[in-house]
C-alpha cells in the first residue's frame, strides 16, 4: 500500500507574489502541512494555523560550503545553534550544502565534505533533527555546484553513515543533471531525507507546459518506504493560488 505524500511549500517561492496571511491562509485550506525557509517572524502564526516549519537553512552558504576544510569549525557552530532552533520549534530538518568546485577533485570534494558532517552528526542525531545535503543542478541555475549529482551525494552519506544526514533530491535539478528520476530516487532512497519539485525547464508550475510528469514521480515515491516531505519549490508566472492548487493535485497520492 502506498504512502501518503507529505506536501510542504518553499515560502521563498510564492511570498514575493502574495502577502504573508494569505499565503498561510490558502496553503493551509489547500491541504498543506507546512513551510520551509520562512522567516522566523512568520513562525508563530504558521504553527497558529495548523502547519508547521519542515526545514530552515544550516548554515552560510550555499557556494561557500562543507567541501573547504577552513569552513568546518564555522559550519558546526552554524548547524548547532540551529539545531537548538530546530528543537524549540520541532523542525524536521536543516538544508546543508556542498559549495561549489573551485577546481576540487570530486574525490577530494567527498572526502571533505563527510569530514565536515561527521562533525555534527551526533549532535543532529541527539537533536532527532535530518541534515539533508541539497542536490543542485551546475548547468543551469548553480554553476560549479560540487553536489550536483544523486551518486556523489549519495556517496558522501555513506561515508558519513548517520541516520540523520541524508539528501535533499531536488526533482528538478536532477531533471536537469542526470535524469531517470524514478529509477534513481528507488535505488536511493534510503539516502534521502527531503524532496523538492519545480517544472523543468522554467521551474515554474507542475503543469503540461513542462516535461516532469509529478503524479508518476510521486507514486514511485509514495511506493517507498520514505515518510518525510515533498517540497513545493518553484516560482508561479501564473496566478499563485491556482498554482499551489494544481501542484498540490498533482502530487497528491
Amino acid at each position: 500500500m502506498a504512502n501518503t505524500i507529505k506536501q510542504s511549500i518553499a515560502w521563498w517561492a510564492f511570498a514575493r507574489s502574495m502577502g504573508a496571511e494569505d499565503l498561510i491562509k490558502h496553503s493551509a485550506r489547500i491541504g498543506y502541512h507546512g513551510f520551509e525557509m520562512c522567516p522566523e517572524d512568520q513562525w508563530q502564526a504558521i504553527r497558529d494555523a495548523g502547519m508547521k516549519i519542515i526545514t530552515i537553512g544550516g548554515h552560510q552558504s550555499l557556494s561557500d560550503g562543507l567541501n573547504k576544510p577552513e569552513n568546518h569549525d564555522r559550519i558546526e557552530r552554524e548547524i548547532n545553534e540551529k539545531l537548538t532552533l530546530a528543537q524549540k520549534w520541532e523542525i524536521p530538518a536543516l538544508i546543508v550544502f556542498s559549495g561549489n568546485r573551485n577546481g576540487l577533485d570530486d574525490e577530494r570534494g567527498k572526502e571533505i565534505t563527510a569530514t565536515g558532517l561527521q562533525r555534527v552528526a551526533k549532535a543532529a542525531e541527539d537533536a532527532g533533527v535530518t541534515l539533508v545535503l541539497e542536490l543542485l543542478n551546475s548547468k543551469v541555475d548553480h554553476a560549479d555546484y560540487q553536489c550536483d549529482h544523486t551518486a556523489w551525494g549519495a556517496a558522501v552519506c555513506e561515508r558519513v553513515n548517520s541516520s540523520r544526514v541524508k539528501l535533499l533530491y531536488d526533482i528538478y535539478h536532477m531533471a536537469i543533471m542526470e535524469g531517470d528520476l524514478i529509477r534513481t530516487l528507488r535505488a536511493n532512497i534510503g539516502h534521502i531525507g527531503h524532496f523538492h519539485t519545480a517544472g523543468n525547464p522554467g521551474r515554474n508550475e507542475l503543469d503540461e507546459n513542462q516535461e516532469i510528469f509529478y503524479p508518476a514521480v510521486c507514486r514511485a515515491i509514495a511506493e517507498t518506504d520514505y515518510s518525510g516531505y515533498v517540497g513545493q519549490e518553484f516560482s508561479p508566472v501564473g496566478d499563485p493560488i491556482a498554482a499551489l492548487e494544481q501542484a498540490y493535485r498533482a502530487c497528491d497520492v
